[in-house]
């Protein structure tokens, strides 16, 4: 059965990840409309990465409600950080490299931050926490990694969801979050602005 939406009040996703369309229907929710924000996401001088998932996190939210007045919007920003430094979304080789390179044989924090704006205006906001921990990585297995093109657009260079899980031996929190929206969390964040639909399935 496909998933449906019983309420008549629209929800919004407020992003351009596919990741997290494929997140929102694993829990039987279908976006009335995918509407990207597309704002600046470079990282403040000093700025602190869970500060960064939460400024980004809003101002996506705040972008998009104000192009759909009366519907649920909802935003979310997944920021990569090793200790106090923000990995860039991998963009070419190189970065990726630079990316796994960095994380290999070590634990780092996936901030996963999401904002929900009610229709009538309200606003309700999680920050979640994710540590991942990755095996030390061969040059070979990182050459391998780069010629798959996985990386590419992924915060820190990989994609939890694909290849790169065999890089992963433990998480600790959420893997949701990990790929791209932490699905426990957003739930009751909808849920508690009165958001429905068929949780059936």
């Amino acid at each position: 059965m496909s998933p449906t939406r019983p309420d008549s009040i629209p929800l919004v996703l407020a992003s351009a990840s596919p990741r997290r369309v494929d997140l929102l229907r694993q829990i039987g929710i279908v976006p009335s409309a995918v509407d990207p924000a597309d704002i600046d996401e470079s990282p403040r001088r000093q700025e602190l990465p869970p500060a960064h998932a939460r400024r980004l996190a809003d101002a996506k939210a705040e972008v998009v409600r104000a192009r759909h007045p009366g519907a649920f919007v909802l935003a979310a920003d997944t920021v990569v950080a090793c200790g106090r430094r923000i990995l860039p979304k991998a963009t070419d080789a190189r970065t990726a490299r630079d990316c796994l390179t960095l994380l290999s044989g070590r634990r780092h924090r996936v901030l996963g931050a999401v904002t929900l704006f009610g229709p009538d205006g309200r606003r309700v906001r999680r920050l979640v926490t994710t540590v991942v921990i990755v095996k030390r990585l061969s040059a070979s297995e990182i050459d391998a990694y780069l010629a798959s093109g996985e990386w590419e657009g992924k915060a820190g260079g990989y994609a939890i969801q694909g290849r790169a899980a065999a890089f992963v031996p433990t998480i600790i929190g959420s893997y949701s979050n990990v790929v791209g929206l932490p699905l426990h969390e957003t739930a009751a964040l909808l849920r508690g602005l009165g958001f429905a639909w068929d949780e059936r399935g």
